[in-house]
């Protein structure tokens, strides 16, 4: 899917990133890697190369031999990028950010209170989790023209299935349980199905899972994007967009592609996530699950995990073929 998107020098840089990842992401600092282009005095240059990214920059006398990065790897330069730890946007420990009651109190609007039909941007999440974002609401996979048996929240794992731990027809709450969510006044949908996250060992391609809801209850606007059009691959350099729980409406920009991350989920556990989207920093705790768009209401993207500088997104093609589903 994705490879099958790449061309030219994209192709090429995809094929030595293949053979070189576990070296580099076997190095200190690092935290991933994959296809950007070369930033030259704070400047796109345009021209595209490997970029490395690592939880911190240090001087070369700080830098172990071993752990040092080359400038060149084959014919393509390397880009080194600082991101600071990447976290999965949500977990069932983390403390999310509260209320700000200054501001309900002023009429900001808040997508962190109870709507019925609930739109892609809102709160929502899995009954013993705290807080995710819906992304939009979907059917599955079978072609047109027909009549849908199911109707679905799509999220994240970890929004819905709480990383792995949760069962088929647990209670999926909107708002969810952090912006005041109980069961089952707020039931708004039942976990369904979900891909596992494989902690420390093979790559993971999604964080992905839906819950399936009542109809009448389920809108597949995302506040104020309106209604995805289609799906397609993301370019480096793209302008993006988002809504989502605690951030609002967003916009950032695409630097990397086809990105292998180690993602933090807490406790010990680290995802090994390849095939990703990487976007200039454009959320943050709680935000996990809203649907990346580009400005022509395409999906392109499914948020999941962020440092302060970047925000990590599964690659929307990878979500609907391992789900099933259709997004449009």
């Amino acid at each position: 899917m994705t490879e099958k998107a790449l061309e030219g020098e994209y192709l090429a840089i995809s094929e030595v990133q293949e053979d070189e990842q576990d070296v580099l992401l076997d190095k200190g600092n690092v935290v991933g890697l994959g296809i950007g282009h070369k930033i030259s005095k704070e400047k796109d240059t345009g021209k595209p190369c490997l970029t490395v990214f690592v939880s911190q920059k240090l001087d070369p006398d700080e830098i172990r031999v071993d752990d040092m990065l080359p400038k060149t790897i084959g014919k393509f330069q390397t880009d080194v990028v600082e991101t600071g730890e990447i976290f999965a946007e949500m977990n069932a420990t983390e403390e999310l950010p509260g209320p700000n009651t200054e501001e309900e109190d002023i009429g900001i609007e808040t997508l962190k209170k109870r709507l019925r039909p609930a739109e892609g941007g809102y709160s929502v999440g899995h009954y013993r989790i705290t807080a995710g974002t819906i992304a939009t609401a979907v059917t599955d996979a079978r072609p047109y023209p027909g009549i849908p048996g199911k109707y679905y929240i799509l999220s994240n794992n970890h929004v819905l299935a709480n990383s792995n731990n949760a069962r088929t027809g647990d209670p999926i709450l909107q708002p969810g349980p952090y912006d005041g969510g109980t069961y089952p006044r707020d039931l708004i949908a039942r976990l369904s199905r979900y891909v596992p996250i494989r902690f420390g060992g093979p790559s993971n391609y999604v964080d992905a899972a839906i819950a399936e809801g009542q109809f009448h209850d389920l809108d597949r606007e995302i506040y104020w994007i309106g209604y995805v059009k289609g799906v397609r691959a993301v370019r480096v350099g793209e302008i993006v967009q988002k809504t989502g729980r605690t951030t609002n409406y967003t916009t950032g920009s695409v630097t990397a592609i086809n990105a292998t991350v180690n993602v933090n989920y807490g406790g010990g556990r680290v995802a090994k996530m390849a095939r990703q989207i990487v976007t200039t920093n454009m959320s943050a705790g709680g935000d996990s699950g809203s649907l990346l768009c580009d400005l022509n209401e395409n999906a392109v993207g499914l948020l999941f995990a962020g440092s302060s500088s970047v925000t990590i997104h599964n690659d929307i093609r990878y979500v609907q073929r391992l789900l099933g589903i259709r997004v449009v």
